[in-house]
C-alpha cells in the first residue's frame, strides 16, 4: 500500500513538472522570437547562431524559472488530490500526515541533485552563449564590463590602475603599475596610455615614466614610447561582469580566488552566483513543502483558491529574492545573506504550515 504511493505521488510530481516545464520553454522561446525577429532581420544574423542562441536559452531560461514551475505543479496536482477526496482517504487509513510527504521530499531530492549538476556544469556553457550572443546582437551598446577607475592586483607583488579602459580598442588612459617587496614601493610605472600592439604581442606605453626606489635614492626614467611585455592580458583590466556566471563550478572557485586578490569591484556579485548555484537546489525543498502544506487541504473554493495562494507566495518569494540581488549589485550587502535568507524565511514558513495542515 506504501510502496504503491510513494510510486504513484513521485510519477505524479515528476510529470507534473516535466510537462509545465516542456510546455513553458517553448512559448518562452516563441514570445522572445516575437519580441527580438526585427532585431535579428536589421542585423542579418545568420541562422545557425538564432538556433545555437535558443538551444542555450532553453537552458539558461529553463534553470532561472524552474522552481517558480515546480512550485505551481506540486500545487496543481497536490490539490487535485484534495479535490478527489485522494488525500483524505490516504490519511484516514493510517497514513501519518509526515509518512505522506516523504514522497515529495524523494522526488525533491531526485529534482534537486539533477538540477545541482546542471547549474554547476551545464548551465555555465549554455550562459556563455546566450550571453555573448546577446551583447553581440541585441544590446549593443550595454556595458558588459567594469571600463573606468579600474584597480586590479595581478601578483602578490605588483597592482594596476586605469583611469578608463576601452575594450574595442584594448587601450587604457592613465595606466599606473607599483611593486612592493616587503611592503615596501620598489618601482612605479606610469603612462598616459597603455595599449596592446596584437601584431607585436607587446604592450605599448606612452609618455612613459619609471621610478626605480633605492634605500637612499630614486631614479626618474622618462620616454616618449616603450614596447613592453607584463605578466597579464589587457583584459585582465576589466573581465566581463557576467564572467562567474560562465564557469562551471571549479572554474567558478579558482576565478573568484584570482578576483578576490586583485580587489575586483565586481566580487560581491560573483559570490552571489556561486552562493546561487548551492541554494537554487535547496529551493526545491522549501518550494515542496510550502506547495504541499497549501494544497493538500481540501477547500471550499476548490483548486482556485490554492492556485492563488499559491502564486502568491510563489511570487513573493521571486520578488524578495530579487530585490536581495539587486542590492547585491549596488551595495556592499552581502552575497550569503541576499542567497540564503529567502531560504531560511520561506523554510520557517513551510516549517509552519505543515503543523497547520497536520491538523
Amino acid at each position: 500500500m506504501l510502496k504503491i504511493l510513494d510510486t504513484y505521488i513521485i510519477k505524479k510530481y515528476l510529470t507534473t513538472f516535466l510537462v509545465a516545464l516542456f510546455l513553458f520553454i517553448p512559448v518562452g522561446i516563441m514570445v522572445d522570437v516575437a519580441e527580438r525577429i526585427d532585431k535579428f532581420k536589421e542585423n542579418e544574423i545568420p541562422i545557425k547562431e538564432i538556433i545555437d542562441y535558443y538551444f542555450d536559452f532553453m537552458w539558461y531560461f529553463g534553470n532561472l524559472l524552474f522552481p517558480i514551475l515546480l512550485f505551481l505543479s506540486v500545487i496543481w496536482f497536490t490539490s487535485k488530490l484534495a479535490n478527489n477526496t485522494e488525500i483524505i482517504s490516504v490519511l484516514s487509513s493510517g497514513v501519518s500526515y509526515t509518512r505522506f510527504l516523504r514522497p515529495y521530499l524523494i522526488s525533491a531530492l531526485l529534482i534537486s541533485i539533477i538540477s545541482f549538476f546542471i547549474g554547476m556544469f551545464v548551465v555555465p556553457n549554455a550562459s556563455r552563449g546566450f550571453n555573448e550572443f546577446n551583447y553581440k546582437y541585441l544590446n549593443k551598446k550595454s556595458e558588459i564590463r567594469n571600463t573606468s577607475r579600474v584597480f586590479k592586483q595581478i601578483s602578490k607583488n605588483e597592482f594596476v590602475y586605469v583611469s578608463s579602459y576601452n575594450p574595442t580598442r584594448e587601450r587604457a588612459l592613465d595606466f599606473t603599475l607599483e611593486y612592493f617587496d616587503n611592503e615596501k614601493l620598489k618601482f612605479k610605472i606610469m603612462a598616459q596610455s597603455i595599449r596592446w600592439i596584437k601584431s607585436d604581442s607587446v604592450f605599448r606605453l606612452l609618455n612613459f615614466r619609471k621610478r626605480v626606489i633605492y634605500e637612499d635614492e630614486e631614479i626618474l626614467i622618462k620616454k616618449k614610447s616603450v614596447d613592453t611585455i607584463f605578466n597579464f592580458n589587457i583584459q585582465d583590466l576589466s573581465p566581463l561582469k557576467y564572467e562567474a556566471e560562465t564557469l562551471t563550478l571549479f572554474e567558478l572557485n579558482k576565478f573568484i580566488k584570482s578576483e578576490i586578490k586583485s580587489g575586483s569591484k565586481l566580487i560581491n556579485q560573483h559570490l552571489l552566483v556561486r552562493h546561487k548555484r548551492y541554494s537554487l537546489p535547496m529551493s526545491v525543498f522549501v518550494l515542496t513543502l510550502i506547495s504541499v502544506s497549501v494544497s493538500s487541504v481540501r477547500r471550499r473554493g476548490g483548486m482556485g483558491i490554492n492556485l492563488a495562494m499559491g502564486i502568491l507566495m510563489g511570487f513573493s518569494f521571486i520578488f524578495i529574492d530579487k530585490i536581495l540581488v539587486v542590492l547585491v549589485n549596488k551595495s556592499n550587502f552581502s552575497a550569503a545573506v541576499a542567497a540564503w535568507s529567502p531560504i531560511v524565511f520561506f523554510g520557517g514558513l513551510g516549517y509552519f504550515l505543515i503543523k497547520y495542515a497536520k491538523r
